[in-house]
């Protein structure tokens, strides 16, 4: 990409967040769209416009973002979030900090040299622009000018250990607080037990559970839950609040038909074979009754027959106590591994139940199966991005689409295609992989949202670095320097290495793209707004269908994290190659925190709470980032001929390892369990243990009518046998 068509990217981009920042100022002061731009308030019981949202200065919302505190956040959207913004403020330390030394330094050190037009003039087959006389390519082969390079190395992974040992203690901190707060949380009461072993002769699953825990913790023990399998349940419960919600539907319709045609209105009718559309015509609001009448008995029949027979090998236990319970979950209770496994409880609401009945050795079986799955997951996936890097540089679309020739060459296309087609063509393909991975991690057998979040982020993060940044960067290469490499195969790594200069300006306006136009439509949120009103117009006729169309959900850790991980990765990567790309770093994650933070605290609802457990792995993965950088600068190095790297920048990546082993063994066991000092913190009011161990009842096996003796003898049937799931 030349000069002219990168500022064209950049420009173009720019123009676009300004125009988007002005459309969100101008749609969120409208009162109809105030479900849009501020739902977190409203779900909250406040005002949409409290603290001047609704003020004509297009930069209140900025105003607003900036005088907010961290705790705002967490009691706007939980710790997790806050946690979140501690990950992007290090990260814009990590830019900052690092820029400060390199631009004023390194920049004047590359600008002054000549490589590039000692290349251009002995004929050099690589394209070259102004930018590139920016880069540590410019600078020539063992000249005394790269120990500033080296020194920059240095300095950067020096920054990167001290902020993250700054963030981790912070949110170390974070976690205990929040861990200690007085309000009652059921998780922390309660103890997730799987591989019980078969039930003895003469007792029950719950009496077997019982007397187990009795006998360890006479004192502090509540009473379990034993799990049962809910698969049909689940099936008449889901079918029955459809037919409720479709009742109240054709209901609304039936009143509204009344308000605008005849006084005695207009009975909505419905077809009884597949989706409606087929079979014989009925009217809905007596169709709709009458499936709703045949339903609950069979609801009801089917919880008993739940209840009684299809309890599970595994369990929730309760404790009077949180240290109790967080005592036990960090015990090995029986003398073999694989029974009597206890864990900390996760969130009511973010139980996966069918994974909770999956065996010790299973687990673990499927752990390598689902690595194995992922890893030719991104092995298969590095085909297709390295062809889309090659293929769809305009040179490369020339020679395989001729015809494509005559529109290309017409400058204002071709400097439009240039700044965007390659990153687009990467984004859009990058949409399609989360489901594959959010699906294979819950088939792990991971018991908890929250956990399966984590998994998937993990795999999303190293499919995006191997993939994105190796896959793009040897793609490219690979198919430029073709011909050069069958020509003499032992030159290989000497061109991979020397060309990677070359893919500087491509992730320059990939992380250009993803800060401009992606924050831009995050705030925007034109997509969302013209969906409610879409929905609201033509399928909403109730108070719930009208809330569900606009209900926002959460910041999607499982993508959102590994994208912000692929920027940093590429920032640091290029940040002593290519300094240039820290600024547009710093761009990226100051514009997020600021987008981001207004998100927060008016619009995302978090749809599970882990209290900062994803901050061990997000470390873990900024120090992945930073030894890639580390091994990648070695290589360079020595592409340069530079004697010295080899001795000098052997120690970083031991270095960082060790770094990573002492954060692991200093703070990791604190976010894998609750420390006792923590959980024996004590509580402002005594917790209601039944409020408690029926807020794990799932919705399917939940009492429908207080006044229902059938239905009731269930639940008290649950209550003494405790086999609810």
């Amino acid at each position: 990409m030349d000069f002219s068509s990168f500022l064209t990217s950049l420009g173009t981009s720019f123009l676009i967040f300004v125009v988007l920042m002005l459309l969100f100022t101008w749609l969120s002061r409208r009162p109809g769209n105030s479900v849009v731009y501020y739902p977190n308030r409203i779900l909250k019981g406040m005002d949409p416009w409290e603290g001047g949202s609704r003020s004509r200065n297009p930069f209140a919302w900025i105003r607003e973002a900036f005088s907010s505190s961290e705790q705002d956040v967490i009691n706007m959207s939980g710790v997790d979030t806050a946690v979140y913004f501690v990950f992007l403020s290090t990260a814009l330390g990590i830019l900052v900090l690092s820029g400060l030394i390199l631009l004023p330094v390194l920049l004047p050190v590359a600008a002054t040299d000549d490589n590039v037009k000692a290349q251009k003039t002995n004929g050099s087959n690589q394209t070259f622009s102004e930018i590139d006389n920016l880069l540590m390519g410019n600078v020539k082969d063992d000249s005394p000018r790269l120990w500033a390079f080296l020194f920059a190395t240095y300095w950067v992974s020096l920054v990167t250990y001290f902020l993250l040992w700054k963030a981790y203690m912070h949110v170390s901190v974070l976690r205990a607080n929040a861990l200690m707060a007085p309000g009652l949380k059921p998780e922390q009461f309660a103890v997730l037990v799987r591989d019980i072993p078969p039930v003895p002769e003469g007792q029950t699953r719950k009496e077997q559970v019982d007397s187990y825990f009795k006998s360890i913790y006479p004192e502090t023990y509540y009473r379990s839950m034993v799990v049962t399998n809910n698969r049909e349940v689940n099936k008449i419960y889901k079918k029955l609040e459809g037919y409720k919600k479709k009742l109240a539907h054709a209901e609304a319709v039936y009143d509204g038909s009344k308000k605008t045609g005849k006084p005695e209105g207009l009975r909505p009718t419905t077809k009884t074979g597949l989706l409606g559309l087929v079979g014989k015509k009925v009217d809905s609001i007596e169709h709709y009754n009458e499936k709703i009448k045949e339903l609950i008995p069979k609801l009801e029949a089917e919880q008993k027959a739940t209840l009684r027979e299809k309890q599970q090998a595994c369990a929730f236990v309760f404790f009077t106590n949180r240290v109790a319970a967080a005592s036990a979950a960090q015990s090995l209770h029986a003398q073999m591994v694989d029974t009597w496994t206890a864990t900390e409880a996760p969130e009511p609401r973010q139980i996966i139940w069918s994974n909770l009945k999956i065996k010790y050795f299973q687990r673990i079986i499927r752990q390598y199966v689902v690595s194995f799955i992922v890893a030719l997951t991104i092995l298969f996936y590095m085909i297709p991005i390295g062809l889309i890097s090659a293929l769809t540089t305009l040179d490369n679309l020339k020679k395989l689409l001729p015809f494509l020739k005559s529109i290309v060459d017409i400058a204002a296309v071709k400097t439009v295609l240039e700044a965007y087609l390659p990153q687009i063509a990467l984004i859009v393909f990058l949409a399609l992989l989360p489901k594959l991975l959010m699906a294979l991690s819950k088939a792990e057998g991971i018991p908890s949202v929250g956990h399966a979040v984590r998994a998937t982020s993990g795999k999303y993060f190293y499919f995006t670095v191997l993939n994105v940044f190796i896959g793009v960067t040897l793609g490219a290469t690979l198919f430029k320097t073709l011909k050069s490499i069958e020509n003499k195969p032992n030159s290989i790594v000497s061109l991979l290495a020397s060309s990677l200069p070359g893919n500087a300006t491509f992730f320059l306006t990939f992380v250009a793209l993803k800060f401009f136009v992606g924050y831009g439509l995050e705030l925007s949120r034109i997509v969302p707004l013209i969906i409610f009103h879409l929905k609201k117009k033509y399928l909403c006729k109730t108070e719930a269908e009208l809330k569900q169309a606009w209900l926002p959900g959460d910041l999607g850790y499982a993508t959102r994290i590994p994208g912000d991980m692929l920027v940093i990765t590429i920032a640091l990567c290029y940040s002593v190659i290519a300094p240039l790309i820290i600024p547009f770093g710093v761009v990226y994650f100051g514009l997020g925190w600021l987008v981001l933070r207004n998100q927060a605290l008016k619009v995302y609802v978090p749809s599970f709470e882990s209290y900062g457990r994803m901050w061990p792995h997000i470390n873990a993965r900024v120090i992945a980032a930073l030894i890639l950088f580390q091994v990648t600068m070695f290589g360079y190095f020595g592409v340069k001929k530079f004697s010295f790297c080899i001795l000098l920048l052997i120690p970083l990546p031991i270095l960082s390892l060790l770094f990573a082993y002492v954060c692991q063994k200093k703070f990791y066991r604190s976010f894998a369990d609750t420390a006792l000092e923590v959980a024996s913190r004590e509580l402002k009011e005594i917790p209601n243990m039944e409020t408690v161990f029926r807020s794990y009842i799932p919705p399917s096996l939940s009492s429908e009518k207080a006044d229902d003796d059938h239905f009731e003898g269930a639940l008290s049937q649950a209550s003494r046998i405790g086999a609810i799931a």
